[in-house]
């Protein structure tokens, strides 16, 4: 079934204002549909920071009330079950999280927003599994746009794309029945997130999900027509202006002239209005702000909404990752290598610190933290280590097999980074992983 095309059928169900700018929908503009805006770093980057965007429990419900700070939301989101489900999500305890989960969505079975609880946890539960949730990766915009190895499972698939129909049935009934249903509209478009980066994360298909991001801003953007005080909607927009406002120049221009506009500082103003005032987006608004600041290089900044993460969330090995990955970034070395060895230390305590850690992860990040120092010895070990961690996915072996084979080719051992090279190969010959060690099997790495 054509995602895209199932999707744009039910969007008549809410009508736009007559004189509004919804007159104008994002779905048809050539700039976010054409194949060439897939290149030139504005795809990759918008569809790789919806990951970061909804890494936190973003968890709207029905029938708004007023929560203590003002803001609108659903009695729902307030309850102690959501908030529990909410922990075990955030600790990345993402079966603890399920159970909970399908138990509020069996005591509400006509709640499109319960069912999108479900969902929610569904897609980063894989994206976890298969390492999608590295901020490593995209430091590039290049990665959505390459070849690289991502092992869906066809039954996991399946189920994602059942539940996200299922979500999408339920907000659409309330939806005919009440076309300015808030909080029916909030969960459409925050199942249809959910499942563009499902779709191009995963299944890579970017043109669909970029049709479906656009559907997801629309809805955002009903929502705050009519209820401005839901402030969690903001974080949708606020993505989506940053993104417009960071596309390049020609791009942009083209985007005006067809109605599209945007603007990172508003976007990053929108990002920091949920972070500070949003009831169920407001951990979601953090760390998607934290990957835009950490894009402009505003380290110092990006660092402190990170701590903050931390320290609400002492046991979320992504959010302790991302510390060791800014500090990295931020040209601190030689600390970002004493955060990775700290995390690694923490992760492997008796007990369980975090509930489910992809060691991978940290031992990748030590590697390149080490690489950035020279201390190539130091960094093919970790390389190493990452490559044969039970949980880590065939794209992270394949990208921690080649950075090791590439160590050994600095430190003179050739022996040894072709056992590299052999081993990216036999995981696959079609990534761009794969090119590069079929490369340097035959030159070796000379550094970059």
């Amino acid at each position: 079934m054509d995602i895209a095309r199932t999707r744009m059928t039910r969007l008549p169900l809410v009508e736009p204002r007559k004189g509004s700018s919804d007159r104008f929908h994002l779905q048809d503009s050539p700039i976010l549909t054409h194949p060439a805006s897939l290149h030139n770093g504005s795809w990759p980057m918008y569809v790789c920071l919806l990951i970061a965007f909804l890494c936190g429990c973003a968890l709207p419900a029905s029938a708004v009330v007023q929560a203590p700070n003002g803001t609108h939301t659903d009695p729902l989101n307030l309850t102690p079950e959501v908030q529990a489900a909410c922990q075990h999500y955030y600790d990345l305890d993402y079966a603890g999280a399920q159970v909970r989960f399908e138990k509020i969505a069996a005591e509400h079975p006509t709640d499109p927003i319960a069912a999108d609880y479900v969902l929610n946890n569904a897609v980063f539960r894989e994206l976890y599994r298969l390492d999608l949730l590295d901020t490593t990766l995209y430091v590039e915009d290049g990665f959505l746009t390459g070849k690289h190895t991502v092992t869906e499972d066809p039954r996991i698939q399946s189920r994602i794309e059942a539940l996200y129909h299922h979500a999408l049935d339920l907000s659409n009934r309330k939806l005919a029945a009440d076309p300015n249903d808030v909080d029916a509209l909030f969960a459409r478009g925050f199942g249809t997130s959910l499942y563009t980066v499902y779709s191009g994360m995963v299944e890579k298909k970017y043109v669909t999900a970029l049709h479906m991001a656009s559907s997801a801003r629309n809805d955002a953007d009903l929502v705050l027509k009519l209820d401005p005080k839901y402030v969690d909607a903001y974080l949708i927009v606020g993505v989506h202006d940053y993104s417009l406002g960071a596309l390049p120049f020609p791009m942009k221009v083209l985007a005006g002239l067809v109605g599209i506009h945007g603007s990172k500082s508003k976007g990053l103003r929108e990002l920091r209005q949920v972070g500070q005032y949003g009831i169920i987006n407001s951990v979601s608004a953090r760390t998607v702000l934290a990957i835009f600041l950490r894009r402009e290089a505003r380290y110092s900044q990006a660092i402190d909404v990170i701590d903050g993460l931390v320290r609400q969330y002492p046991r979320n090995f992504l959010f302790a990752l991302e510390q060791a990955n800014l500090l990295k970034d931020s040209g601190k070395g030689m600390p970002a290598v004493t955060a990775y060895q700290a995390l690694l230390v923490r992760a492997v305590q008796p007990g369980g610190y975090y509930p489910d850690p992809h060691l991978e992860m940290a031992y990748y990040g030590l590697g390149e933290a080490a690489r950035g120092q020279r201390h190539l010895a130091t960094a093919a070990a970790a390389y190493q280590k990452a490559a044969v961690q039970p949980t880590a996915s065939p794209l992270m072996q394949q990208r921690a097999h080649l950075a090791a084979g590439e160590m050994f080719d600095l430190l003179g051992e050739r022996v040894q980074a072709r056992k590299q090279y052999d081993a990216v190969l036999a995981l696959g010959t079609d990534s761009d992983q794969a090119g590069s060690a079929r490369k340097y099997e035959n030159s070796p790495y000379k550094g970059r």
